[in-house]
């Protein structure tokens, strides 16, 4: 759980702005997401379903070595969802748009994906800016949001490398990503009402 306040910047010592090992990481994730994008728009699925395992092994890396070495900061705290977020929307968004026999996303849900975030950004700002402060608490909900939305990822780019077409299977994971992204999104708006409403 992260508190922020106007003093938020008083927490990062001078220490936490140097780059550890698990910040590095971070930083490596975001730096793999043009090469899968690229790799997405010349149809090397190959490329794309592998960078994208390497950039999720950095993931379960980052957070493992920040909690069993005391690497824990308050930059990787906030750049790690960043990188997530950005890694799973610029995904989303190739699909919606790169060249392929096989499945597509539809334009629709990538913009319920960006819609869900554009919420979750401007109400954690006009929180803060209204109350003075805010308090951050990643859901068991959100978590497993994210994990879906990734192994649907992984489960898409198998299908374009291996060249499978499940059509069932691939309307039962888009149905199943919908409804969680609809669950997190109240969830989260529900949260942000009560923090308003607190005093």
């Amino acid at each position: 759980m992260l508190k922020f306040n106007f003093d938020f910047l008083k927490r990062i010592s001078q220490e936490e702005k140097l780059l550890n090992i698990p910040n590095v990481l971070t930083l490596f994730r975001l730096l793999c997401v043009p090469v899968i994008v690229y790799a997405m728009l010349n149809s090397f699925w190959g490329v794309a379903f592998w960078t994208i395992i390497v950039a999720s092994l950095t993931d379960v890396a980052d957070g493992y070595i920040a909690r069993n070495f005391n690497q824990q900061t308050f930059l990787g705290a906030c750049l790690d969802p960043v990188a997530d977020k950005v890694l799973v929307l610029s995904v989303y968004f190739t699909l919606a748009f790169a060249q392929s026999p096989l499945f597509t996303i539809p334009l629709w849900f990538v913009l319920l994906l960006l819609l869900k975030e554009l919420v979750l950004i401007f109400g954690a700002i006009f929180i803060y800016t209204k109350k003075g402060g805010l308090e951050v608490r990643p859901s068991i909900l959100g978590k497993l949001t994210m994990f879906v939305q990734v192994i649907f990822i992984f489960w898409l780019f198998a299908c374009y490398f291996f060249e499978w077409v499940p059509v069932k299977t691939y309307y039962a994971m888009l149905g199943t990503v919908l409804v969680l992204v609809l669950s997190a999104l109240y969830q989260y708006l529900m949260v942000g009402v009560k923090q308003f409403l607190s005093k």
